[in-house]
């Protein structure tokens, strides 16, 4: 009898999602790293207020509640790929990959979701708590602005895992992928607000910012969180980041790995233990 095909998929993400709640350690020592950076940068805030007196577009106590989302849910941006799924494709041991009856993507999309939701588990809850009872975080605006925010993160978390995968996915077609990868790691901390949060940005800048998918990765939740978007507009938040991941994932159909196969022949003149690839063109649909 044919197996479901999801069962594959649940169990990569099972498998993976156990291994990386093993890095308690690692967790720790982010978890102290972004306690330290989001101090820096409500400090940098608060004398951005006090020195100007000019009416701002969000409070000091809302800015200070933004930052603390945004260092609590840094590990679910797509700022980085999987160094073992980048391992495999260099050294040709993606060719294990296509032989399990799995799509290439949706396989590639399982692991990442692992990648990002274990770690994020891992440091959400004690540095939530820290923030609220000692760094003047201030809690959900409502019930109703908290079940939003759960809704628009459940979005993000699956909007960050197809950025996460395509930024995979472009191994197969490039020698290297740290030039993309640097170039949507800027993009995502920017144009997301991790770094300065959107409604500061200039009025010409804000169609172009609400056109990004990456807008749906960190401000819409953060501020439905904080009751700036209506909770009933969670269904236009989500409507903006299912066609941001939709336009991520399909980008990743239809290349060729010449990139891949290009690395792995050069590596292959060096290492008699390269593996050669076979053709990846229909592995990707």
């Amino acid at each position: 009898r044919r197996e479901w095909p999801v069962k594959g998929y649940m169990a990569l993400v099972s498998a993976h999602f156990r291994t990386l709640l093993q890095y308690r350690a690692a967790a720790l020592a982010g978890l102290g790293t972004q306690l330290f950076w989001g101090l820096i940068r409500v400090m940098i805030f608060e004398g951005f207020y006090s020195a100007n007196v000019d009416a701002q577009p969000m409070e000091l106590a809302d800015v200070v509640t933004y930052v603390w989302l945004g260092q609590t849910f840094l590990v679910m941006l797509p700022w980085n790929m999987q160094s073992d799924v980048q391992a495999l494709v260099r050294s040709g041991g993606v060719s294990y990959e296509l032989l399990r009856p799995l799509d290439l993507y949706a396989a590639w999309f399982s692991r990442a979701l692992a990648f990002r939701s274990a770690p994020t588990l891992l440091r959400a809850a004690p540095l939530l708590t820290i923030a609220i009872l000692f760094l003047r975080m201030e809690g959900p605006d409502s019930w109703p602005a908290a079940t939003a925010f759960v809704g628009a993160m459940a979005g993000a978390l699956i909007l960050s895992c197809a950025i996460t995968t395509i930024l995979t996915v472009s191994l197969l077609w490039t020698l290297s992928g740290q030039g993309l990868t640097q170039i949507v790691t800027v993009s995502v901390m920017i144009f997301s607000g991790n770094i300065v949060p959107l409604p500061f940005f200039p009025e010409w800048a804000q169609p172009i910012l609400s056109f990004l998918p990456f807008r749906g990765l960190a401000d819409t939740p953060y501020r439905l969180y904080m009751g700036h978007i209506p909770p009933g507009d969670l269904l236009i938040a989500l409507v903006h980041q299912l066609p941001g991941r939709s336009s991520w994932s399909s980008s990743a159909s239809g290349y060729s790995p010449e990139g891949c196969a290009a690395w792995s022949s050069r590596e292959a003149s060096n290492d008699k233990r390269a593996i050669p690839l076979p053709p990846l063109r229909r592995h990707l649909h």
